[in-house]
């Protein structure tokens, strides 16, 4: 089946049928990916009395509680609410779902302290004058064991603070990237990547989200898309996503 998208006064066409999915789900039968020192996020049923909320228990239904925090444990989407005082909701302030994608694939460089990296100029190299809604990031080595990775105190690639105000100059509303976090895992609570991109110095970027914990296959090449952003309607500064690239129809 396929859908027309009305963009900047051009048409896109793209086929509903072949989703790429590139979120990681919650999966507590096995280890997954986990960030910010929080043990593992748990699914069970829930226990009233003798009785247990499980059809293999004798339950009529299933019925189990989740616990988790979407910034450790699964494919998160968030707004400026996330390092503002006042908790603005990603539900509010994320309104339309369908937008224009640059998906990218970057080797973070090493600085001579040892981090790893991704900087202004390889993103210039992989955007160029090209003109995108959001931006998908994957980082390479790129193997399946992205999905199961436990980041605590392990400092992770990040982004520079340059290649974030890049961003936010060039336009880009939505930034997704493969890592726990656009900025370094102990900086002091500085935050410089998603301070810039957001612009907190200046007019707040209500409508700019960002995206961690994806996962892009290696069998999705590296060019244009359109991205179904979709979030779970949580009323916070973050709430679990599930974003989606459909490929475009020449």
């Amino acid at each position: 089946m396929q859908a027309t998208i009305h963009h900047n006064s051009r048409k896109y066409t793209i086929d509903l049928t072949e989703p790429l999915d590139i979120s990681i789900a919650i999966d507590t039968s096995k280890q997954h990916i986990n960030a910010w020192y929080l043990d593992d996020p748990e699914i069970v049923p829930v226990a009233s009395g003798d009785w247990v909320g499980s059809v293999a228990e004798g339950a009529d239904v299933n019925f189990n509680n989740i616990s988790f925090n979407p910034h450790s444990h699964i494919t998160h989407t968030e707004c400026v609410g996330h390092i503002t005082e006042e908790v603005y909701s990603i539900n509010k302030h994320l309104n339309t779902f369908f937008f224009l994608a640059e998906v990218v694939t970057i080797a973070p460089e090493q600085l001579e302290n040892g981090d790893f990296v991704i900087s202004k100029k390889q993103l210039q190299h992989n955007l160029g004058n090209k003109k995108r809604d959001a931006i998908v990031i994957r980082t390479i080595p790129n193997l399946l064991d992205k999905k199961e990775m436990r980041y605590s105190n392990t400092n992770p690639p990040y982004m520079l603070e340059e290649a974030a105000v890049y961003l936010k100059e060039k336009g880009i509303k939505h930034l997704l990237i493969d890592l726990p976090s656009v900025d370094k895992e102990k900086d002091d609570g500085k935050l410089l990547s998603h301070n810039a991109f957001w612009n907190t110095q200046g007019v707040l970027r209500f409508d700019a989200t960002i995206t961690e914990f994806i996962y892009v296959p290696n069998n999705v090449v590296d060019g244009t898309y359109f991205l179904n952003l979709m979030v779970a309607p949580f009323e916070n500064d973050a709430t679990p996503s599930k974003p989606i690239l459909y490929k475009i129809e020449m």
